[in-house]
């Protein structure tokens, strides 16, 4: 079964110590969405938002507890509707610290986070949870009068966004083959010995994010034996925990292959360590992270780009849109990306408008037919 992530692991340890600072309560709709297999670095970052949330009650007034572990239920089931929005427009005029002197406004999404832990925090209360006669802690939902901010962008607009930053056609097959042979060719001669070190296993991640559409997490965990050599799939760990079995391309699967021949000579690896792709510190061979692998992904793709730089979630959208290209149906689709909705995965059908420029060029063509 594919490892947790460090980011996954930061993310448990995280939720171990807030919990700490919250209200039973809190603590009891933690312990709930864990059961429920929710996402550990969601959860955190709930834990993150409550804080906020907490502080903001006290601060405001709401409440005379000392502390945020001290705060009553009954505060929450009294708020108003006007409460809970001036606590919204607090958030979108706060100044976040984002560098030394630089401050910036939360932005929407991070604010739409809000309005879903929050959302989430008191439907538990008012649905979910139980006091000892067997009734919820109060029935009272001020949140369910509030709603997220609109996305004003609209799929198409979106999809146009998405498409321009990615590697389309050709372009992924052509990137991997500059990896392969060119790269090289743009480094300082000190910069080789590092670079034909982490080749294969560079090549091998790209490979992989490119011919599976693989989440950057997914990726990092996967151990060796999470491997079907057989059968050219993975076993993934996918949002919520859920184990999955992920298809890989052919030819990422021989790019993975070719990596793990030179595995144990280019890392050696204590035999006990069992995760597929890793890094070397002080001579010691480490579980590549997150971090790690966004850093490749951008470096190879600046490089290939001359300047424009991709994420690993780039490289999602990018096996998505080929995928579709390719006659590749939006339920497959889903299954493959490990989407829980089809609207979500719907997006992709936007991205792939070479179908209805072909019905434009057809229409201009009847029409010149038809002067002539």
């Amino acid at each position: 079964m594919p490892a947790p992530t460090r980011k996954t692991i930061i993310a448990e340890q995280h939720i171990e110590k807030a919990i700490q600072d919250m209200p039973f309560y809190v603590i009891d709709y933690i312990r709930a969405k864990k059961r429920a297999s929710l996402s550990p670095r969601t959860l955190s970052g709930y834990l993150h938002d409550f804080k906020r949330f907490f502080d903001w009650l006290r601060q405001e007034g709401f409440t005379t507890a000392e502390s945020n572990a001290e705060v009553p239920f009954t505060v929450l089931e009294s708020l108003k509707k006007k409460d809970i929005e001036m606590f919204i427009e607090m958030l979108m005029e706060e100044k976040i610290l984002k560098s030394e002197g630089v401050y910036v406004k939360r932005s929407r999404d991070s604010t739409t986070r809000f309005i879903q832990s929050l959302k989430s925090l008191f439907n538990y209360l008012t649905q979910e949870s139980e006091n000892d006669e067997g009734e919820c802690y109060f029935y009272r939902n001020v949140m369910a009068k509030i709603k997220s901010p609109k996305n004003t962008e609209s799929a198409a607009t979106r999809s146009k966004r998405i498409s321009a930053n990615m590697l389309n056609g050709n372009e992924r097959e052509n990137f991997l083959d500059f990896v392969r042979h060119d790269y090289i060719k743009t480094l300082t001669p000190r910069q080789v010995a590092w670079f034909e070190r982490d080749q294969l296993r560079d090549i091998a991640i790209l490979s992989l994010l490119l011919g599976s559409g693989a989440r950057v997490d997914e990726t990092a965990g996967l151990l060796i034996t999470d491997l079907d050599m057989v059968h050219g799939d993975i076993r993934a760990l996918r949002k919520g925990n859920k184990l999955d079995t992920v298809s890989v391309t052919e030819t990422a699967m021989t790019d993975v292959k070719n990596y793990l021949s030179e595995r144990e000579r280019l890392y050696k690896p204590d035999p006990k360590n069992l995760y597929l792709f890793l890094t070397k510190y002080r001579g010691k061979a480490n579980p590549i992270t997150v971090e790690t692998i966004e850093k490749i992904v951008k470096k190879y793709t600046m490089a290939f780009t001359n300047g424009r730089q991709m994420s690993p979630h780039k490289m999602r959208h990018s096996f998505a849109k080929g995928f579709i290209d390719s006659g590749g149906s939006l339920i497959a689709l889903r299954d493959q990306l490990g989407h829980n909705s089809i609207e979500t995965t719907a997006l992709y059908t936007n991205l792939s408008q070479e179908e209805q420029r072909a019905i434009l060029r057809r229409m201009d063509s009847s029409t010149d037919t038809a002067e002539e």
